[in-house]
């Protein structure tokens, strides 16, 4: 386990303009594996089956673009984990996750749940955003589209879509690996 894998990730998850809380459970995972070096490996895109509410709302759908059709076919959560697990290997490559935002380990903890499941590979896990936010020494968190702005790069692709946003990331995470010194995060 010399080398090591930074997993840049998003998810999407269901949504709803209602006030009236529903159970959110994830729709995409969306990821983008970085080596060392900063080299974008591979990606890994997965449309979920939601087990709560299947049906996919209007606004959802206006958010994401993911609609009713993309998750009718798809795995429900615990294939879909399973598969991005053997995406990401941890057993052999050390593998850190790194997510904008605190949502994305928050919502995979709460599906783990629900699908009584287990995911250990969680634990080395790094808010991306937090840490921008603090080497910026804003007080405030400071979102992806902004972060992007500021190191000079353009948001390219399709908001609210986890492959997408996921991509972003990774361009910004190899942008600003180096001078964050990302590189020995959970050494």
């Amino acid at each position: 386990m010399d080398q090591r894998h930074f997993i840049i990730y998003d998810l999407e998850a269901t949504c709803w303009r209602s006030r009236a809380p529903k159970q959110v459970e994830i729709i995409e995972i969306g990821a983008v594996k970085v080596d060392e070096n900063l080299e974008i490996i591979s990606e890994f895109c997965l449309f979920i089956r939601p087990l709560l509410h299947p049906e996919i709302s209007k606004f959802c759908t206006q958010l994401t673009s993911i609609t009713q059709r993309d998750i009718e076919g798809a795995p429900q959560f615990d294939e879909a984990v399973e598969a991005f697990e053997d995406w990401m290997n941890p057993r052999e490559v050390r593998t850190v996750l790194m997510s904008w935002g605190e949502f994305d380990k928050r919502q995979l903890l709460n599906d783990s749940r629900l699908h009584e499941m287990e995911l250990p590979w969680l634990r080395y896990h790094a808010c991306l955003q937090h840490h921008y936010s603090r080497w910026k020494k804003s007080k405030n968190q400071i979102g992806l589209k902004n972060a992007m702005e500021l190191e000079g790069l353009s948001y390219s692709g399709t908001q609210h879509r986890a492959i997408e946003d996921a991509r972003n990331m990774a361009r910004l995470f190899q942008a600003i690996a180096k001078p964050m010194d990302l590189l020995n995060l959970n050494d």
